[in-house]
């Protein structure tokens, strides 16, 4: 029985790590440009960014 389940695993897929693969890259870069853009509001709110002059 035990040499059975170990065949049994050597055959079964490997399991996934999410590698760069999984999604597409648009929205990769949508979410990316989006956390920016939530956080200069948010810095800018705050008072941390204050402005250039």
């Amino acid at each position: 029985m035990p040499a059975e389940a170990a065949a049994a695993a050597l055959d079964a897929p490997a399991a996934r790590t999410g590698g760069p693969n999984d999604h597409s890259p648009w929205m990769e870069h949508v979410l990316g440009w989006t956390l920016v853009v939530v956080l200069a509001m948010f810095l800018t709110q705050t008072g941390l960014i204050t402005g250039l002059t």
